[in-house]
């Protein structure tokens, strides 16, 4: 419940309590507190009691956490596995995937690549089919100037 509270904030939250309730009231507080918090919890478990005991034997294996939206994905698509999500899963490496991807970007040659059927064939001049993004491109001809239409500026 409290995962996320530091050494920090838990001095600070000390230091704040005596302050207001003073060192003569802390401990009754925090008594207080405790069976407050001690109420609910005995009154959520008694509202779960009643709910499973309404619901019949056909539910007697319910359990609340799978309300949680999360929770009821992650038990409807990966443990139950009629789709065949975990073979599919299994296969698709991601990592592998990113570095065929930023090999492809910056031009350099993976080992799947050299047995990939679908890969491109490099031509008679070294060069693959897919052009390499980060080469400086050369400047055009004067023959290869792009074509100026005066009446669309």
């Amino acid at each position: 419940m409290f995962n996320d509270i530091g050494g920090l904030e838990l001095v600070t939250l000390v230091v704040l309590a005596v302050l207001v309730f003073g060192p003569e009231k802390l401990p009754k507080v925090i008594q207080d507190a405790s069976r407050f918090i001690r109420k609910i919890r005995e009154f959520s478990e008694n509202a779960k009691q009643d709910i499973r005991s309404e619901l019949g034997p056909d539910f007697k294996d319910f359990d609340f956490e799978d309300l949680n939206p999360k929770t009821f994905v992650r038990k409807q698509l990966l443990d139950n596995d009629d789709l065949g999500l975990k073979e599919i899963t299994g296969s698709f490496d991601l990592r592998k995937e990113m570095a065929d991807v930023a090999d492809a970007v910056n031009g350099h040659e993976s080992g799947s690549a050299a047995s990939d059927p679908v890969a491109p064939v490099a031509s008679a001049n070294g060069s693959s089919g897919t052009p390499d993004l980060l080469k400086k491109r050369e400047k055009p001809e004067q023959d290869d100037r792009p074509p100026f239409d005066a009446d669309a500026t």
